[in-house]
């Protein structure tokens, strides 16, 4: 039975290999693509604002789309379900080969995603499960999460269908720096997905510069110059810019804070927990919570920990970094302290679409507290403010 069970697995991963050699040799050739596509031709899609939602990856870490595979690289994505037994084998077979013809790209320059499209099956496990087939590895991440955020992503990427079964062989081809994005058809040749990421490469470093280039108007420009794109380190090891990967475009919470502190800081951060839980699910895509650490010694370790008695969601970051960028980031925003005992306990809340800023008293009753940040996350503009 064992022998059997190989020399079937075998069959598979060879009928597979064979697709995707043919494949290479007619690549000009449509394969079970809609009318409108084909191997050869790709379209343009422009720019796309991408919804962060509480995705996981296939080892059942939280990713952010935008943060971590799109920011300042090129990303390549592709829609699946692990259940899917015609085209998806292909598609997966197809980034299991064009990982290995990136080389040393993969994982750096170029990140591979793999969105599901059957969340409510597809767990991490699953997903694992079914790249191991095509021997996946470092540069290449599947994804799965609540199905209302696989809906909101796959129609901001213009790729939704009502029925997975009818979802469309696509590929989505994104440079993080420049903004463009082109879809190409999902069976083309792996060979033919890389001459397009080719064009989209060398990409300029990242950095203010970079930034810049996603800074579309002169308020986005004013704003990032004085915000700084200064790095700090979020509670996962991640690296942020904090004009660019935290606070464009999103309204911000933020607070001070540090993990060893036995007096005020368990009672603010009590609150937070409440206004998370009253923002729901625009924690994430319309709002970010920034704790910022007053102390070195807090490491991501410390802060990984932190956030986890507190149950943060995806959507709130706790924040370090090096002495100096954490001084310089709370130097601008008025929160700079001399020792961790003496940072404040006022909340920054701010509407970067409208321009409304206030200042909450983190102490007040939650009620309070609550109430005043949500007038800033409700507001469409009707009201003014400044710090």
């Amino acid at each position: 039975m064992k022998r059997r069970t190989q020399w079937s697995r075998a069959v598979v991963l060879t009928t597979l290999m064979l697709f995707m050699a043919a494949c290479e040799d007619k690549a000009s050739e449509p394969v079970a693509a809609p009318a409108s596509s084909t191997s050869e031709r790709e379209e343009s899609l422009g720019q796309i604002s991408l919804p962060d939602g509480a995705f996981v990856d296939q080892d059942g870490k939280p990713v952010h789309l935008q943060q971590d595979f799109v920011q300042g690289r090129v990303v390549v994505m592709n829609f699946i379900f692990t259940r899917c037994t015609t085209i998806c084998p292909p598609m997966g077979v197809g980034f299991s080969r064009l990982r290995e013809l990136l080389g040393e790209h993969a994982g750096k320059e170029v990140q591979l995603v793999s969105v599901s499209l059957d969340p409510e099956y597809d767990t991490p496990e699953q997903l694992r499960a079914w790249s191991s087939k095509f021997g996946s590895g470092s540069g290449w991440t599947l994804m799965t999460g609540p199905r209302a955020d696989t809906d909101a992503l796959l129609k901001a990427l213009k790729v939704y269908t009502s029925a997975k079964e009818q979802h469309a062989p696509l590929v989505l081809v994104g440079n993080g720096v420049s903004g463009e994005w082109v879809r190409v058809h999902g069976l083309a040749a792996p060979a033919r997905l890389k001459a397009v990421i080719d064009r989209m490469l060398p990409l300029p470093h990242p950095g203010p510069t970079a930034a810049g280039a996603t800074a579309a108007n002169p308020e986005d420009l004013a704003a990032q110059k004085y915000f700084g794109e200064t790095p700090l380190i979020d509670q996962d090891g991640r690296q942020v810019r904090f004009y660019s990967d935290l606070v464009q475009g999103k309204i911000v919470i933020i607070n001070t804070f540090f993990t060893s502190c036995g007096s005020v800081c368990p009672v603010v951060s009590r609150t937070l927990g409440k206004l998370q839980e009253r923002l729901g699910d625009r924690l994430g895509r319309e709002v970010r919570m920034l704790s910022i650490s007053v102390d070195p010694v807090d490491t991501p370790e410390k802060l990984k920990e932190y956030a986890g008695r507190l149950q943060a969601r995806p959507g709130w970051y706790f924040l370090t970094g090096d002495k100096q960028n954490v001084l310089e980031v709370l130097g601008r925003l008025g929160q700079a302290v001399e020792a961790p005992d003496q940072h404040s306990t006022v909340l920054l809340v701010g509407n970067t679409r409208t321009g409304l800023w206030k200042k909450v008293l983190g102490l007040a009753k939650p009620e309070q507290v609550v109430e005043a940040a949500m007038s800033v996350v409700d507001d469409r503009g009707e009201e003014t403010g400044a710090l």
